[in-house]
């Protein structure tokens, strides 16, 4: 019941919520985050671009948070594999920050599944550089 409830939130969140995600047309777990994010609900504008480290200077995401794609979802800036309910959670909440992010390439994010699911950190980012932890997820939990 409660992940019923759980995915049902998710899908209520992303109801008809753009997602404009900046991607290498070369890099695979950018295009599973998309789809991750299409699967649950997220209209998805995927631009492909030679390099994205523009995107990523304009939005102002620090060099320490940066991964491989950004996207901008409701005027917060996404930065990696945050997966979609840490996404709806955000648009819930609407904090006061500039974005997410999930730094480096982490094994078992959405996008970067494989054979093992490591433990990751969401960071909540602002204008000024300074972060907080928005969620912590422990190994084998990726959403």
């Amino acid at each position: 019941m409660t992940l019923l409830l759980a995915f049902s939130t998710a899908l209520t969140a992303a109801e008809a919520t753009q997602a404009v995600v900046y991607k290498s047309p070369t890099c695979g777990c950018c295009k599973g985050w998309v789809k991750h994010l299409r699967e649950n609900g997220y209209q998805v504008d995927a631009r492909d671009m030679r390099s994205v480290q523009p995107v990523k200077d304009a939005m102002g995401v620090p060099p320490r948070l940066r991964s491989c794609h950004t996207a901008i979802v409701d005027g917060y800036v996404i930065e990696g594999h945050v997966p979609a309910d840490a996404l709806a959670r955000l648009l819930r909440e609407r904090p006061t920050i500039k974005g997410l992010s999930v730094p480096g390439m982490v094994m078992g994010t959405p996008g970067m599944e494989g054979p093992r699911q490591d433990p990751y950190t969401i960071i909540a980012f602002d204008d000024d550089g300074s972060t907080y932890v928005f969620e912590r997820r422990p190994q084998g939990t990726s959403e």
